[in-house]
């Protein structure tokens, strides 16, 4: 069947208007990169309806038309998964403006959203009514609910809260062939049969689109405490996490692992940013608790650091006396990524193990960079609280690109071979897209691969949704 391509983008254009449908170089161009500026094509033309029935209406069109078409939100993914393919035409469907807050129920601790809202906004209009919305992320200012439901979002406070899966009571999705299916339940509990909103989350768009949701609240915490300390080794960064998780139970947010090279890099990155601590040490945490009610929080946590100091597990510490001097300690967690991307192209990767294996995958891990490229920096952080780790590799400066592509594809490959070894995820959070595909499909079992492929196939046995994401063609 031959595809009039062209003619199906007048007949978008017909509908939606001009300002509904993106075609020129210059307009399109911002929807063909990633926050670290990985690109891949350009799509045959970005559609941005601003309803669920014009959602369906453009997938319909495309579905009838065997047209490819791939959802994308705030172009914060990290794995390719949302942007255009290089060598077949595909209809970008961004949802930037579907952006309304559909409803906001205080009692029952729920929120109905449009899929493209902002993050940021859902979390601004969640606080208007004494609720959070628990879900943080770096990307927060600019990525849409849309995309963490499609990539399953974990962040700074999956320890306490959970990943995405566990923030949504219900979705609304547009399937491939154009129907909508109304799951937007806010029920707390409901048991009938098969959950399938659950389906949807993780799915990274291979299964049809997100519209809309509604979101779990929680109560606003009424104070907060956040410190940032100083240890010496990955080792004691694990057993100070223990003694935390017992000693402030689950008000324990926040729990997240940072080098030293991190804390240059934020401050490379934030020239206003000054070493937070009078010396410097090999490892930080950055932890914070949180509580509503009648709770001594600088209690609990100064009997943490005591008890630390005394283990001899905490060498130095800042504990923040203010909102403005919390927010300061985490511009270090957000300001080092930035220092990163600074650097130039390197490996980054999303990988978890058990919360306990940390120490020795991190030093095993690490011989082998050394072992491999001496003079290459590794950077390890991440959230200990549920064994996610950024576990990157920055190059020598002086590598070319070429040299530069084949060694971090060889140490991505050494890295994941030993995380083999520890039953652990090269993915915990940001999906498998399609840098990760290969090796995600290496570690598939027949049976995996079987059942994935049957319910891909099951809601779009064309294959026109986000077609090679995941899965393969």
């Amino acid at each position: 069947m031959t595809t009039d391509k062209a003619g199906i983008v007048e007949t978008l254009v017909s509908r939606l208007g001009d300002s509904g449908v993106l075609r020129d170089d210059d307009a399109l161009s911002r929807y063909t990169h990633d926050w670290a500026g990985d690109a891949l094509g350009t799509p045959l033309a970005v559609v941005r309806p601003r309803t669920t029935d014009e959602v369906a209406d453009i997938v319909r069109l495309c579905n009838e038309h065997d047209l490819r078409m791939v959802p994308q939100g705030g172009h914060t993914g990290l794995v390719g998964g949302a942007f255009p393919d290089r060598d077949q035409d595909e209809l970008i469907i961004s949802l930037e403006r579907m952006n309304r807050i559909r409803d906001l129920d205080p009692v029952n601790f729920s929120m109905t959203v449009d899929a493209g809202c902002i993050l940021e906004e859902v979390k601004q209009a969640a606080d208007t009514e004494d609720c959070d919305f628990p879900l943080s992320l770096g990307a927060q200012g600019s990525c849409q609910i849309g995309g963490n439901i499609a990539t399953n979002a974990g962040g700074l406070n999956v320890l306490r809260y959970g990943m995405m899966r566990e923030l949504v009571l219900g979705l609304e999705v547009v399937l491939p062939n154009g129907e909508i299916w109304d799951g937007l339940s806010a029920l707390h509990k409901d048991n009938r049969g098969y959950d399938l909103a659950q389906l949807f989350l993780g799915s990274e768009g291979t299964l049809g689109i997100v519209t809309g949701a509604v979101l779990k609240l929680v109560p606003k915490a009424e104070q907060t405490r956040t410190a940032l300390l100083g240890l010496p080794s990955v080792a004691a960064v694990i057993e100070l996490y223990t003694l935390a998780r017992r000693g402030c139970s689950d008000l324990l947010s926040a729990f997240e692992l940072i080098p030293r090279r991190c804390i240059e890099l934020a401050m490379e990155a934030s020239p206003q940013l000054s070493d937070p601590l009078d010396e410097a040490y090999p490892w930080y945490v950055l932890m914070e608790v949180a509580a509503t009610g009648p709770i001594d929080l600088s209690e609990m946590l100064e009997r943490l650091l005591e008890n630390g100091m005394e283990k001899d597990l905490v060498l130095d510490g800042a504990l923040a006396s203010s909102d403005a001097q919390s927010q300061n300690l985490w511009q270090f967690r957000e300001s080092m990524l930035e220092g990163q991307r600074l650097k130039g192209k390197h490996l980054r990767t999303d990988v978890s193990v058990p919360i306990s294996a940390i120490p020795d995958f991190v030093d095993r891990a690490a011989v082998m960079v050394s072992d491999v490229s001496p003079d290459s920096t590794v950077i390890a952080y991440g959230h200990i609280g549920d064994g996610n780790l950024h576990f990157n590799i920055l190059p020598p400066p002086d590598t070319s690109n070429e040299e530069r592509r084949v060694l971090l594809h060889d140490l991505e490959q050494r890295l994941f071979a030993i995380l083999d070894e520890f039953r652990g995820s090269i993915s915990a959070e940001h999906g498998i897209g399609r840098t990760k595909q290969a090796a995600y499909l290496a570690r598939l079992s027949p049976t995996e691969r079987e059942l994935m492929q049957g319910i891909k196939s099951l809601f779009d046995p064309k294959g026109v949704m986000s077609r090679g994401r995941i899965l393969p063609e």
